[in-house]
Protein backbone atom coordinates (compact mmCIF):
# COMPACT_ATOMS: atom_id res chain seq x y z
CA UNK A 1 0.00 0.00 0.00
CA UNK A 2 1.48 3.12 -0.98
CA UNK A 3 0.74 6.55 0.85
CA UNK A 4 1.11 10.12 -0.19
CA UNK A 5 1.47 13.07 2.31
CA UNK A 6 1.23 16.77 1.28
CA UNK A 7 2.51 19.02 3.01
CA UNK A 8 5.12 21.37 5.21
CA UNK A 9 8.90 20.50 5.75
CA UNK A 10 10.65 22.87 8.70
CA UNK A 11 13.59 23.38 10.50
CA UNK A 12 12.69 22.82 14.31
CA UNK A 13 14.80 25.46 16.32
CA UNK A 14 14.46 24.02 19.98
CA UNK A 15 15.29 26.00 22.53
CA UNK A 16 16.05 24.37 25.84
CA UNK A 17 14.54 26.00 28.92
CA UNK A 18 15.79 28.93 30.40
CA UNK A 19 18.76 28.55 33.05
CA UNK A 20 19.32 25.15 31.95
CA UNK A 21 22.60 24.95 30.63
CA UNK A 22 21.41 22.96 27.47
CA UNK A 23 22.18 24.19 23.91
CA UNK A 24 20.03 25.38 21.39
CA UNK A 25 18.90 21.95 18.68
CA UNK A 26 18.48 21.53 15.13
CA UNK A 27 15.43 19.02 14.12
CA UNK A 28 13.62 18.45 10.75
CA UNK A 29 10.39 19.13 11.17
CA UNK A 30 7.12 20.24 10.17
CA UNK A 31 4.13 17.93 11.26
CA UNK A 32 3.35 16.41 7.40
CA UNK A 33 7.37 15.37 7.02
CA UNK A 34 6.97 13.82 10.77
CA UNK A 35 4.23 11.88 9.17
CA UNK A 36 5.75 10.59 6.16
CA UNK A 37 9.15 10.46 8.13
CA UNK A 38 7.21 8.08 10.70
CA UNK A 39 5.71 5.64 7.70
CA UNK A 40 9.02 5.19 5.87
CA UNK A 41 10.54 4.39 9.68
CA UNK A 42 7.57 1.62 9.57
CA UNK A 43 8.59 0.25 6.36
CA UNK A 44 5.68 2.09 4.37
CA UNK A 45 5.96 2.66 0.80
CA UNK A 46 5.64 6.75 1.23
CA UNK A 47 5.91 9.93 -1.42
CA UNK A 48 6.14 13.59 0.53
CA UNK A 49 4.70 16.39 -1.63
CA UNK A 50 6.31 19.54 -0.02
CA UNK A 51 9.15 22.19 -0.96
CA UNK A 52 12.08 22.82 0.24
CA UNK A 53 14.75 25.60 -0.99
CA UNK A 54 18.16 24.88 -1.91
CA UNK A 55 19.44 25.91 0.80
CA UNK A 56 21.70 24.08 3.69
CA UNK A 57 18.83 23.73 5.79
CA UNK A 58 16.47 22.29 2.84
CA UNK A 59 19.34 19.68 2.20
CA UNK A 60 19.87 18.45 5.76
CA UNK A 61 16.06 17.91 5.69
CA UNK A 62 15.69 16.20 2.54
CA UNK A 63 18.54 14.14 2.95
CA UNK A 64 16.62 13.03 6.67
CA UNK A 65 13.72 12.04 4.58
CA UNK A 66 15.00 10.18 1.97
CA UNK A 67 17.84 8.58 4.75
CA UNK A 68 14.76 6.92 5.95
CA UNK A 69 13.30 6.24 2.40
CA UNK A 70 10.61 8.79 2.00
CA UNK A 71 10.45 9.49 -1.78
CA UNK A 72 10.68 13.70 -1.61
CA UNK A 73 8.75 15.67 -4.06
CA UNK A 74 9.37 19.10 -4.63
CA UNK A 75 6.37 21.60 -5.54
CA UNK A 76 8.26 24.32 -5.81
CA UNK A 77 11.61 25.58 -4.04
CA UNK A 78 10.70 28.77 -1.66
CA UNK A 79 13.48 31.43 -1.11
CA UNK A 80 14.50 29.73 1.84
CA UNK A 81 13.07 26.95 4.10
CA UNK A 82 10.59 27.63 6.33
CA UNK A 83 11.80 27.75 10.22
CA UNK A 84 10.28 27.45 13.49
CA UNK A 85 11.39 28.25 17.09
CA UNK A 86 10.22 25.45 19.26
CA UNK A 87 10.58 26.83 23.16
CA UNK A 88 10.54 24.46 25.92
CA UNK A 89 8.96 24.21 29.28
CA UNK A 90 10.29 22.59 32.27
CA UNK A 91 8.18 20.11 31.16
CA UNK A 92 9.10 19.33 27.93
CA UNK A 93 6.34 21.04 26.20
CA UNK A 94 6.07 23.14 23.39
CA UNK A 95 5.60 26.44 21.77
CA UNK A 96 6.21 27.46 17.98
CA UNK A 97 6.88 30.70 16.22
CA UNK A 98 7.72 30.84 12.54
CA UNK A 99 8.77 31.91 9.14
CA UNK A 100 7.03 29.96 7.15
CA UNK A 101 6.05 30.50 3.33
CA UNK A 102 3.78 28.28 1.26
CA UNK A 103 3.05 28.39 -2.10
CA UNK A 104 3.03 24.91 -3.43
CA UNK A 105 3.11 24.14 -6.94
CA UNK A 106 1.00 21.33 -8.46
CA UNK A 107 2.40 18.64 -11.25
CA UNK A 108 5.01 17.01 -9.33
CA UNK A 109 2.94 13.74 -8.32
CA UNK A 110 0.89 13.76 -11.28
CA UNK A 111 1.63 10.07 -11.74
CA UNK A 112 1.09 9.24 -8.34
CA UNK A 113 -1.66 6.55 -7.62
CA UNK A 114 -1.61 6.84 -3.69
CA UNK A 115 -3.54 4.22 -1.99
CA UNK A 116 -3.74 7.18 1.15
CA UNK A 117 -3.83 10.55 0.88
CA UNK A 118 -2.49 12.44 4.19
CA UNK A 119 -3.05 15.99 4.57
CA UNK A 120 -2.17 18.29 7.52
CA UNK A 121 -0.89 21.03 9.73
CA UNK A 122 -0.96 24.49 7.83
CA UNK A 123 0.09 23.41 4.57
CA UNK A 124 -3.28 22.47 4.06
CA UNK A 125 -4.94 25.93 5.40
CA UNK A 126 -1.92 28.47 4.54
CA UNK A 127 -2.98 30.25 0.95
CA UNK A 128 -1.74 30.08 -2.44
CA UNK A 129 -0.79 27.32 -1.32
CA UNK A 130 -3.78 25.07 0.34
CA UNK A 131 -5.82 25.45 -2.73
CA UNK A 132 -3.14 23.20 -4.59
CA UNK A 133 -3.33 20.74 -1.54
CA UNK A 134 -7.21 20.70 -1.36
CA UNK A 135 -7.23 20.14 -5.11
CA UNK A 136 -4.64 17.35 -4.77
CA UNK A 137 -7.50 15.39 -1.90
CA UNK A 138 -10.08 15.77 -4.39
CA UNK A 139 -8.02 14.53 -7.86
CA UNK A 140 -7.22 11.48 -5.13
CA UNK A 141 -10.51 11.08 -3.09
CA UNK A 142 -12.05 9.20 -5.34
CA UNK A 143 -9.62 6.14 -5.29
CA UNK A 144 -8.34 7.06 -2.10
CA UNK A 145 -8.63 6.97 1.26
CA UNK A 146 -7.58 10.47 2.97
CA UNK A 147 -6.84 11.70 6.31
CA UNK A 148 -6.08 14.74 7.92
CA UNK A 149 -4.77 16.75 11.45
CA UNK A 150 -5.14 20.12 11.62
CA UNK A 151 -2.35 20.39 13.72
CA UNK A 152 -3.13 23.75 14.72
CA UNK A 153 0.35 26.50 14.69
CA UNK A 154 -2.24 29.24 16.08
CA UNK A 155 0.52 32.35 14.67
CA UNK A 156 -0.16 30.91 11.15
CA UNK A 157 -3.80 30.59 11.30
CA UNK A 158 -4.91 33.62 10.74
CA UNK A 159 -8.68 35.10 11.29
CA UNK A 160 -10.08 32.51 13.73
CA UNK A 161 -13.26 32.48 12.19
CA UNK A 162 -11.99 32.05 9.09
CA UNK A 163 -9.46 29.53 10.20
CA UNK A 164 -12.10 27.35 11.73
CA UNK A 165 -13.87 27.23 8.19
CA UNK A 166 -11.26 26.13 6.36
CA UNK A 167 -10.20 23.32 8.73
CA UNK A 168 -13.80 22.05 8.71
CA UNK A 169 -13.51 22.30 4.73
CA UNK A 170 -10.46 19.72 5.43
CA UNK A 171 -12.32 17.44 7.68
CA UNK A 172 -15.24 16.98 5.24
CA UNK A 173 -13.02 15.71 2.60
CA UNK A 174 -11.50 13.02 4.83
CA UNK A 175 -11.65 9.71 5.91
CA UNK A 176 -10.34 10.01 9.14
CA UNK A 177 -9.09 12.78 11.27
CA UNK A 178 -7.02 13.12 14.42
CA UNK A 179 -6.57 16.57 16.25
CA UNK A 180 -5.41 17.12 19.62
CA UNK A 181 -7.23 18.68 22.69
CA UNK A 182 -5.14 21.97 22.13
CA UNK A 183 -6.33 21.76 18.59
CA UNK A 184 -9.81 21.64 19.58
CA UNK A 185 -9.39 24.07 22.37
CA UNK A 186 -8.15 27.05 19.83
CA UNK A 187 -10.57 26.04 17.34
CA UNK A 188 -13.88 26.32 19.50
CA UNK A 189 -12.99 27.67 22.91
CA UNK A 190 -14.72 26.62 25.65
CA UNK A 191 -16.21 23.33 23.80
CA UNK A 192 -16.12 19.85 24.94
CA UNK A 193 -13.32 17.33 23.10
CA UNK A 194 -16.09 14.81 22.55
CA UNK A 195 -18.50 17.29 21.34
CA UNK A 196 -16.31 18.89 18.89
CA UNK A 197 -15.36 15.45 17.80
CA UNK A 198 -18.97 14.53 17.31
CA UNK A 199 -19.87 17.25 15.61
CA UNK A 200 -17.17 16.33 12.87
CA UNK A 201 -18.21 12.79 12.50
CA UNK A 202 -21.30 14.94 11.05
CA UNK A 203 -19.23 16.70 9.22
CA UNK A 204 -18.17 12.99 6.61
CA UNK A 205 -15.01 11.49 8.39
CA UNK A 206 -15.36 7.57 9.46
CA UNK A 207 -13.80 7.73 12.32
CA UNK A 208 -12.13 10.71 14.13
CA UNK A 209 -9.51 11.02 16.98
CA UNK A 210 -8.45 12.93 19.61
CA UNK A 211 -5.22 13.07 21.36
CA UNK A 212 -4.92 14.45 25.10
CA UNK A 213 -1.13 14.47 26.23
CA UNK A 214 -0.38 12.31 28.81
CA UNK A 215 -4.33 11.38 29.58
CA UNK A 216 -4.37 9.43 26.51
CA UNK A 217 -6.93 9.29 23.37
CA UNK A 218 -9.90 8.55 22.40
CA UNK A 219 -11.99 7.49 19.31
CA UNK A 220 -15.11 8.16 17.89
CA UNK A 221 -17.12 6.73 14.65
CA UNK A 222 -20.39 7.22 12.73
CA UNK A 223 -21.43 3.60 14.13
CA UNK A 224 -19.77 3.75 17.53
CA UNK A 225 -20.59 7.37 18.44
CA UNK A 226 -19.84 6.57 22.29
CA UNK A 227 -16.10 7.24 22.92
CA UNK A 228 -13.75 4.90 23.24
CA UNK A 229 -11.09 6.17 25.17
CA UNK A 230 -7.53 4.65 26.16
CA UNK A 231 -5.17 6.22 28.95
CA UNK A 232 -1.51 7.04 27.89
CA UNK A 233 1.65 4.89 28.37
CA UNK A 234 3.59 5.57 31.66
CA UNK A 235 7.00 7.51 30.41
CA UNK A 236 9.67 10.02 31.20
CA UNK A 237 9.40 13.32 29.14
CA UNK A 238 12.41 14.36 27.08
CA UNK A 239 9.92 16.65 24.74
CA UNK A 240 6.84 16.82 22.70
CA UNK A 241 7.90 17.64 19.73
CA UNK A 242 6.85 15.40 16.59
CA UNK A 243 4.76 13.25 19.18
CA UNK A 244 1.16 13.71 18.02
CA UNK A 245 2.94 13.01 14.63
CA UNK A 246 4.07 9.74 15.33
CA UNK A 247 0.63 8.75 16.93
CA UNK A 248 -0.67 9.80 13.16
CA UNK A 249 2.12 7.49 11.42
CA UNK A 250 1.10 4.70 13.74
CA UNK A 251 -2.64 4.74 13.04
CA UNK A 252 -1.94 5.02 9.08
CA UNK A 253 0.57 2.21 9.64
CA UNK A 254 -2.30 -0.13 11.65
CA UNK A 255 -4.88 0.72 8.76
CA UNK A 256 -2.88 -0.14 6.28
CA UNK A 257 -5.53 -1.91 3.52
CA UNK A 258 -8.37 -0.66 4.88
CA UNK A 259 -10.78 1.24 2.66
CA UNK A 260 -13.53 3.76 3.37
CA UNK A 261 -16.01 0.49 4.11
CA UNK A 262 -13.50 -0.94 6.96
CA UNK A 263 -13.22 2.49 8.03
CA UNK A 264 -16.54 2.61 9.12
CA UNK A 265 -17.00 -0.66 10.02
CA UNK A 266 -14.31 -0.57 13.00
CA UNK A 267 -15.29 -1.37 16.37
CA UNK A 268 -14.56 -0.81 20.16
CA UNK A 269 -11.89 -3.30 19.88
CA UNK A 270 -10.08 -2.28 16.93
CA UNK A 271 -10.31 1.15 18.24
CA UNK A 272 -8.78 0.37 21.48
CA UNK A 273 -6.33 -1.79 19.68
CA UNK A 274 -5.50 1.24 16.96
CA UNK A 275 -4.99 3.63 19.96
CA UNK A 276 -3.17 1.65 22.13
CA UNK A 277 -0.82 1.42 19.32
CA UNK A 278 -0.38 4.76 18.12
CA UNK A 279 -0.38 5.76 22.11
CA UNK A 280 2.87 3.24 22.65
CA UNK A 281 4.55 5.47 19.24
CA UNK A 282 3.94 8.61 21.11
CA UNK A 283 5.59 7.09 24.03
CA UNK A 284 8.48 6.45 22.21
CA UNK A 285 9.00 9.63 20.22
CA UNK A 286 8.35 11.79 23.50
CA UNK A 287 11.15 9.47 25.35
CA UNK A 288 13.70 10.81 23.06
CA UNK A 289 14.79 14.54 22.17
CA UNK A 290 13.37 16.14 18.23
CA UNK A 291 10.45 14.41 16.18
CA UNK A 292 12.26 10.67 16.00
CA UNK A 293 9.48 8.31 15.42
CA UNK A 294 10.13 4.53 16.17
CA UNK A 295 11.16 1.69 13.46
CA UNK A 296 9.17 -1.22 13.58
CA UNK A 297 11.16 -2.88 16.18
CA UNK A 298 10.85 -0.24 18.74
CA UNK A 299 7.42 -0.02 18.23
CA UNK A 300 6.98 -3.79 18.66
CA UNK A 301 8.51 -3.99 21.91
CA UNK A 302 6.70 -0.55 23.13
CA UNK A 303 3.56 -2.15 22.75
CA UNK A 304 4.98 -5.55 24.48
CA UNK A 305 6.19 -3.58 27.60
CA UNK A 306 3.18 -1.50 27.61
CA UNK A 307 0.66 -4.72 27.30
CA UNK A 308 3.51 -6.38 30.47
CA UNK A 309 2.40 -3.32 32.15
CA UNK A 310 -1.51 -3.11 31.88
CA UNK A 311 -1.20 -7.00 32.98
CA UNK A 312 -2.42 -8.38 29.32
CA UNK A 313 1.24 -10.42 29.31
CA UNK A 314 2.55 -12.27 31.71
Amino acid sequence: MSFLVIGECVADVVRAPAGSGAVDRIHPGGSPANVAYGLARLGRDVTLLTQLAADPVGRLIADHLEGAGVRVAIGGRPERTPSAVVELDAHGRATYSFDFAWTLEAGATAEERPAHVHIGSVAAVTAPGAAVVLAEVERLRRRATVSYDPNVRPGLMGEHGAAVARVEKCVARSDLVKASDEDLAWLYPGEAPQAVAARWLALGPAVVLVTLGAAGSFALTRHHPRAVAVGAPAVTVVDTVGAGDSFMSAVLDALVGRGRAALEGLGPEDLVDLLQKAGAAAAVTVARAGARPPDRSELDAARQECAVRSGRVS
